[in-house]
């Protein structure tokens, strides 16, 4: 996935569009740290980590963006 890519999943899932890019980029570094450290993809780990995003702004009261 590109940053980009990263960028738009993480809006889907209701971050701000203003913040999505750097959020983007830390969630880049920390997949690939991630993968690294426990031997499994990067998108494995990627996803693993938009799972918990979806999660956080979940318990805030957010509701997620519909994905189509």
């Amino acid at each position: 996935m590109t940053l980009k890519e990263v960028a738009i999943t993480l809006e889907k899932l209701g971050c701000p569009a203003e913040k999505s890019a750097a959020m983007a980029s830390q969630l880049d570094r920390r997949a690939r740290m991630d993968a690294e450290r426990t031997g499994t993809s990067y998108e494995m780990a990627l996803a693993r980590l938009l799972g918990l995003m979806a999660q956080g702004w979940a318990t805030q009261g957010q509701r997620p963006k519909s994905a189509h």
